[in-house]
């Protein structure tokens, strides 16, 4: 059975929820999902992957989180070109900045974006945004 990593960083659970109701749309399309938390990931098993997700909330002024996630997207940067990767992340505040930035980012890396843009949803996801996650996990799983 091929497996699909979902690596995400989350403070309030809210990215947390996304991550897991992707990681239920992998597993529902006949894959497995690996779904781990930032500081327990390895880059690898990402190097190995053909495609994975990522998820980080907006912090501070519309960034990644600083001390795990945003070295971590950096150690991608260097592997990413031509691989799938979908991104994804809640927030509070904001337009989505921090998103539309860190799709610029994986782009500019020769990263395929899935669907040409990350996934968000504002503070907790609801039914909608879980159903969002889980379709992206069916999207990655039939990659």
């Amino acid at each position: 059975m091929d497996k699909i990593y979902v690596v995400y960083w989350s403070q309030t659970g809210n990215t947390q929820a996304m991550a897991e109701a992707m990681g239920k749309g992998i597993a529902a399309a006949g894959k497995e999902a690996a779904v781990v938390f930032v500081g327990d990931a390895s880059l690898e098993e990402l190097k190995k992957a053909k495609c994975f997700a990522l998820g980080c909330p907006a912090m501070g002024a519309e960034v990644l989180e600083e001390v795990e996630m945003e070295p971590f997207v950096n150690e991608v940067e260097c592997f990413v070109a031509g691989k799938t990767v979908a991104l994804f992340g809640s927030y509070g505040w904001g337009d989505g900045q921090w998103m539309r930035d860190w799709v610029e980012r994986m782009n500019g890396c020769g990263a395929n974006v899935l669907n040409g843009e990350g996934l968000m949803c504002q503070d907790m996801p609801d039914g909608d945004a879980l159903a969002e996650c889980e379709a992206v996990g069916r999207q990655l799983a039939m990659l």
